[in-house]
């Protein structure tokens, strides 16, 4: 690569070298397996004439083989093998051991050196998920025999990938790719869809806008290098993003960056990518009300809009504007958002209709959107009449009208679990402070006894209050969602605190009982507590009076609870002499 722009960015240190792909030259593999290539051509037109629904065949490298084995326990005899990578379709799983079966036979027959690893993409997918890239790259860098599309997909994607961290490895924080690929229907011709997240966090020399169109312009140029060294005709479509952008999308529940989440795979990540993948799966990534009412207002409008425009532009308004509010609705629900033109309309289903909070007219509806898109973007449909546009926009607006309500409708279940949740959880944690009080008084003793004395701050008697009003006006039915949103947020810092400083207070009994003897050899631990004194030595738990005997770690935790309620600690004087007796002479330390 050359040029003034593309080898000097301020701010972060690129010491670009040409990365040396991996050992997989087609004419040194040619030369290598001399010897087994007529027998794993017959192999190839063996299996494919017996399972036609095989997506790929290929020759691992060399250099794989020992980490195949080990991952899949094989024999070590398999080590001077040549190892082929198969891989079928999802669906056709349950077909593999009649695949490796026939296999056998045929390898066992030709008496050759063969060595078969089949898998599913699903399979393959898995172990980048599992972050085993040496793996994944090898089945990447395979030597294709056979492929339709998937092998070639893959290994455009791997060595742009290299490309890029021989570049930016440490910018890099992940490299994820997603779209047919990953959908399991990638043909030779197929765009590969790829993500690039770049950590800006500390690059402070430029404006982040112009770092991203240099960073951009950059890595589009190893596209054309990355395709002439696979040698595919697959069009590689990188997105680049800064991890600040990314975080951004992420935080306002972007149905792109949701998709990409939920879909994406990664070839490289240093402990981002599966975080974010995992926290979505979990539910923790949700929609901001901010990001609710963005994603509503799509819909708000598409009447004038499509009014406006030609016939392609009335199909996009109207598909939008009736998919982008139904996800919005799925992420309110407590999904992530679906697919818009393959998994919509089935979760759409389950989370209204087979919940009975939506008419089924409106999923038809929803439905009959989807399929004329479908309709139009396979030229089924060439033109439309301007009465049955007028039909379309009309069941657009009540559509739209019927979301709106059914927001109102999930916002007020939502906010009275919020509301209970938070106001449960305050109300507990300041009794197990305070004691059992009614909601008020806790207010008065906590400003009191607590606030006033320096050992909470204004802000959480602020928060314990607004957590009490919102409760009572959630009653009356005058909160507002906005404003219970804030609450919760505010809430979890109460909580935390409010936990903390339990915490805090549930050690001062074992701190107050607990000492350490310190004899010629070794240090024994002591804890006093509830008139009894444990002695802690390994990973054993006794109990020590006039003698020592066994205990348990569940005896000294009733101890310690019971602890908690006298302000004093006692210690029988015959447990010293028992010590000594059994330890010799020793120094106490507290």
């Amino acid at each position: 690569m050359t040029g003034e722009n593309t080898d000097s960015i301020p701010g972060m240190n690129l010491n670009y070298s040409k990365p040396q792909m991996p050992a997989t030259n087609p004419e040194e593999e040619r030369k290598k397996f001399e010897k087994t290539k007529k027998e794993i051509d017959r192999l190839k037109t063996f299996i494919l004439k017996k399972f036609k629904y095989i997506l790929a065949f290929g020759i691992l490298p060399p250099q794989s083989i020992p980490k195949f084995i080990e991952e899949e326990e094989a024999p070590e005899s398999s080590k001077d093998h040549v190892h082929i990578e198969i891989i079928v379709p999802d669906e056709k799983v349950k077909e593999i051991p009649k695949i490796k079966q026939e296999l056998i036979k045929e390898i066992e027959s030709a008496k050759e050196k063969v060595w078969a690893h089949i898998m599913t993409p699903s399979e393959v997918w898995e172990i980048c998920m599992d972050q085993k890239f040496d793996l994944s790259g090898a089945i990447s860098m395979s030597y294709p025999v056979y492929d339709k599309g998937i092998l070639g997909a893959l290994r455009v994607a791997e060595i742009h990938k290299s490309l890029v961290l021989q570049k930016f490895e440490k910018y890099v924080v992940s490299y994820v790719i997603g779209g047919s690929l990953i959908r399991g229907d990638a043909a030779k011709t197929s765009d590969v869809d790829v993500f690039v997240v770049i950590n800006d966090t500390d690059v402070k020399r430029m404006p982040r806008r112009e770092l991203l169109e240099r960073l951009r312009g950059i890595i589009y140029q190893y596209v054309a290098e990355a395709t002439q060294i696979a040698g595919v005709k697959n069009r590689l479509e990188p997105q680049i993003y800064l991890l600040t952008d990314f975080w951004d999308a992420v935080k306002d529940a972007h149905p792109v960056m949701f998709t990409f989440i939920r879909d994406g795979v990664p070839l490289y990540d240093r402990g981002t990518f599966m975080p974010w993948k995992a926290l979505l799966k979990m539910g923790k990534l949700k929609p901001s009300p901010e990001s609710i009412d963005m994603f509503m207002s799509m819909g708000d409008g598409v009447i004038q809009r499509s009014k406006r425009t030609l016939l392609s532009d009335i199909f996009t308004n109207i598909f939008w504007g009736v998919t982008s509010p139904a996800q919005a609705m799925v992420m309110l629900n407590g999904g992530a958002p679906p697919n818009a033109k393959k998994e919509l309309v089935n979760e759409f289903k389950k989370e209204f209709l087979d919940k009975g909070m939506l008419e089924k007219k409106y999923v038809d509806f929803l439905e009959k959107i989807v399929q004329t898109w479908r309709d139009y973007e396979h030229e089924k449909i060439k033109e439309i009449s301007g009465s049955e546009i007028d039909k379309l926009l009309k069941q657009t607006e009540e559509f739209i009208d019927r979301l709106k309500k059914l927001r109102k409708e999930i916002e007020a279940k939502a906010q009275e679990k919020t509301v209970e949740q938070i106001y449960g959880d305050v109300i507990d944690l300041l009794k197990d402070i305070i004691g059992k009080k009614t909601p008020e008084k806790l207010a008065e003793e906590f400003d009191k006894e607590y606030v006033k004395k320096a050992k909470f701050t204004n802000q959480h008697l602020r928060i314990l209050k607004d957590v009490i009003k919102a409760k009572k006006e959630f009653k009356k039915d005058k909160a507002e969602f906005h404003k219970i949103d804030r609450v919760r947020k505010d809430a979890d810092i109460l909580i935390k605190d409010l936990t903390e400083y339990i915490q805090r207070k549930d050690l001062i009994p074992i701190n107050k009982g607990k000492m350490t003897l310190k004899t010629k050899d070794k240090s024994i631990e002591i804890v006093n507590a509830n008139g009894k004194t444990f002695l802690f030595e390994g990973n054993s738990v006794r109990i020590v009076s006039d003698k020592i005997e066994e205990s348990s770690i569940e005896e000294f935790e009733k101890s310690i609870a019971k602890q908690k309620e006298s302000p004093s600690v006692e210690i029988d004087s015959k447990v010293f002499e028992t010590l000594r007796k059994n330890y010799g002479e020793f120094e106490v330390v507290f």
